[in-house]
């Protein structure tokens, strides 16, 4: 794996850091990083071994590959010697709501750009990022080979056209709160029939894990799984009827519609 410079040293790079060395892609020495601060570079270089670089210039220097990871806010105030800093290197962008466009104006002169949107889970290497280029790899590309050894070192990931990053970022990039929000709904409903919280949050969660290991394992439709368990007029069976009742699959459709128009107006916006 070339040398790789991560700008900004936050969750994300600290994430995709941690994974890089845990699946041995890369060595502590091939990896630097620089933070606005200062103090969250250091941290993780503290805790990672890499190099923790505070001239823009020394940091992409050598480096083949460059990691955007500051805060997308702080895009548009970006070093302007950035154009000529990242001159054909390959960039990985992992700011959201920001388009390859839009990060085509920072890093004209780039070899390629990736967009990518990782999730939360990342940070313990069961993440799922999407991503797209701005010039499309070949499938024996070094480039794609790089791309996508980051982004399995945090967890999946799957290539997709930009058109559908919106909609990625509202089923996987917000999903985990939603999965999160049901998790805590399902206790705060054992908690009122009759369990203690402590028994009802393990049994939340654990059910809610043990779920996902199953759909995993077995590759059933969510739906035959859900039939397995399913007895007719049972106690499951009452319970999906309240669901069908009450629209549950309108309401999650309704959610991931609400979050996938915000991803469009931010990247508008951007």
């Amino acid at each position: 794996m070339p040398k790789i410079a991560f700008l900004g040293a936050g969750n994300m790079a600290s994430a995709i850091v941690t994974g890089l060395l845990a699946k041995n892609v890369c060595r502590p020495a091939d990896i630097a990083c620089l933070s606005g601060s200062g103090k969250t570079g250091a941290e993780l270089a503290a805790r990672t071994g890499i190099v923790a670089e505070q001239d823009l210039e020394k940091l992409l220097t050598g480096a083949d590959i460059v990691v955007i990871a500051f805060k997308p806010q702080h895009l548009g105030a970006a070093d302007p010697r950035l154009a000529e800093l990242t001159a054909g290197k390959l960039v990985l962008s992992v700011l959201a709501a920001k388009t390859l466009d839009r990060l085509a104006k920072t890093f004209p002169n780039a070899r390629n750009i990736i967009r990518t949107m990782p999730n939360t889970p990342a940070a313990i290497g069961a993440g799922v990022t999407g991503w797209c280029a701005l010039t499309p790899l070949a499938a024996d590309a070094p480039d794609r080979a790089a791309v996508t050894s980051m982004l399995r070192a945090i967890g999946r990931e799957v290539e997709i056209p930009e058109a559908q990053i919106d909609a990625l970022m509202a089923v996987s990039g917000c999903g985990p709160a939603f999965v999160f929000e049901f998790t805590a709904a399902l206790r705060e409903a054992g908690m009122t029939a009759g369990l203690d919280r402590e028994t009802a949050q393990m049994l939340a969660v654990e059910t809610v894990l043990g779920a996902g290991k199953l759909m995993v394992a077995t590759q059933a439709e969510p739906e035959d799984l859900r039939n397995k368990v399913t007895s007719p007029n049972g106690t499951t069976f009452a319970g999906l009827k309240r669901m069908e009742t009450r629209d549950f699959r309108g309401m999650m459709l309704e959610t991931i519609l609400a979050s996938k128009a915000r991803s469009e107006e931010l990247s508008k916006d951007s």
